[in-house]
């Protein structure tokens, strides 16, 4: 063993004897993985080979398989590994499948390391803490839960690409002279032909500016015959979308323009497709209804948003989870998609999560208060990537004008703590709220919810007494 790495054993139970509650041996089948790009280091106990205790392994699929080998053969049992990019999921899914219990760790926690830091060292002092049983294991969803994410994450670049084009059409019907660059969308050369599409159809990729779109491709130029394609719940009147539909019909237009409209339509195929995959795997997750699906309480608690996944996500949500949770204001078709591609059932989630202030703090949603000699030195929210989070926030965000409790409680963070922060709170009190009916089970109730506790109560006669000394009044408690 190196200098390095008995000094740092030395200081290991030197801290066991001190703490009185950390064992060095509280996992002796224990391994340490330092994953990279090129090669893996693993460690292992020096007990358990008679060779050399840490061995580097190429990053190859067949050289993994052999880590895998090697590890079994020195009985590990558990393995820690860093979640470095992308590297360490075959890793993972190989061990896993072999039986080994795999902790990943977020390499935030064991970036402390004492001397010259390398892939041998990391391989050791990993395979030290996990054996102490200092690692915590970071949340990964199982198996089955992971294929659904993938696709789900796939489709949501998909329609990240078509909505890219109608963000391009309202920035550049609105400020043409701005709209530069090399990719050219369909609503740019609609504007070059002077056709004032958005000015009389709300989509440019709705029924009737497609249906137009596609006769103007065909060689139809007359806006009284192009206008009739509309649809029937178009609002614009006849004359203005006639109006609107006369353009420059020059020939590099409409070939770029044809163009530009195959591209979008196959981007609608290919979302289609994969729709039809994502059912599927949604179906195979193991999971029992209570039975079925409760009524909707308002007309638009179970209506599909344009952008969702065309499937049964409120049939299915009910599946996974007891309990209809679109009966909480937020909670649309994009948040339980992400919810189920994301976490996966709600057994799954409860037991990963032990309450509902450790599911908010895993979103970073809550303070991260850190505090020293008595004194608050941050306690802002942790700066993480997390999509469940983000779905949340977005919930929260289009109850600005909502007269239900939520709204009413998103509202008062907002012009308590400013607008950011506020939409946090909301998201916070909105994946507490969810949980509490995953582990429960019962319905939505609004007074429940949002029920006056003894704090709150403590804290509203602090407030009242505070404005009216401020006032010069006296409150006296009424009998």
């Amino acid at each position: 063993m190196k200098r390095s790495q008995k000094r740092r054993s030395s200081a290991l139970k030197s801290t066991s004897e001190t703490a009185g509650g950390i064992d060095p041996h509280q996992n002796p089948h224990a391994a340490g993985i330092d994953i990279g790009a090129r090669e893996l280091v693993a460690a292992v106990p020096p007990q358990s080979t008679t060779g050399p205790a840490v061995r580097t392994f190429p990053s190859f699929t067949s050289d993994v398989e052999a880590l895998r080998d090697w590890l079994l053969d020195c009985g590990i049992k558990t393995a820690a590994m860093e979640s470095t990019g992308n590297y360490w999921i075959t890793a993972y899914d190989l061990l896993e499948e072999a039986g080994i219990g795999v902790f990943l760790v977020n390499a935030r926690h064991v970036k402390g390391v004492p001397g010259r830091k390398t892939d041998v060292q990391d391989a050791a002092w990993l395979q030290q803490l996990h054996a102490a049983g200092l690692l915590r294991k970071s949340f990964r969803s199982a198996q089955e839960i992971v294929s659904l994410r993938y696709l789900m994450r796939h489709r949501q670049t998909l329609v990240s690409a078509a909505a890219r084009q109608i963000q391009a059409m309202q920035k550049i019907m609105t400020e043409p002279e701005r709209s530069g660059g090399s990719q050219r969308s369909l609503v740019e050369i609609c504007w070059q032909m002077n056709l004032k599409i958005q000015h009389v159809f709300s989509d440019a990729d709705g029924v009737s500016a497609q249906a137009i779109i596609t006769a103007i491709i065909a060689g139809e130029r007359d806006p009284a015959k192009l206008a009739a394609l509309r649809d029937r719940r178009c609002r614009s009147s006849l004359a203005d979308i006639k109006s609107a539909l006369a353009g420059n019909y020059r020939e590099e237009y409409l070939f770029v323009l044809k163009q530009c409209q195959s591209t979008w339509q196959r981007i609608q195929d290919d979302i289609a497709a994969c729709d039809e995959q994502i059912a599927i795997l949604t179906q195979r997750v193991h999971a029992e209804a209570p039975g079925p699906l409760p009524d909707p309480l308002t007309g638009h608690q179970h209506k599909a948003s344009k952008n969702s996944p065309q499937i049964d996500i409120f049939e299915e949500a009910w599946r996974y989870y007891g309990v209809d949770l679109s009966a909480v204001p937020g909670v649309s078709t994009g948040l339980l998609s992400v919810l189920m591609s994301e976490l996966g059932t709600g057994a799954q989630i409860l037991t990963s999560f032990r309450s509902g202030s450790a599911f908010a703090s895993w979103l970073g949603l809550c303070p991260d208060n850190r505090i020293s000699g008595g004194r608050i030195l941050k306690a802002k929210t942790r700066q993480v990537c997390n999509r469940v989070a983000n779905a949340l926030r977005m919930g929260v965000f289009g109850l600005h004008r909502s007269q239900t409790k939520m709204g009413e409680y998103t509202r008062r963070m907002k012009g308590r703590l400013g607008k950011a922060e506020g939409i946090t709170a909301g998201a916070h009190k909105l994946a507490r709220i969810i949980y509490a009916l995953i582990a429960t089970r019962k319905a939505y109730d609004e007074s429940e919810a949002f029920k006056i506790t003894p704090r709150s109560l403590e804290r509203q006669h602090a407030q009242l007494f505070k404005q009216a000394q401020s006032l010069g009044f006296q409150l006296v408690p009424a009998a």
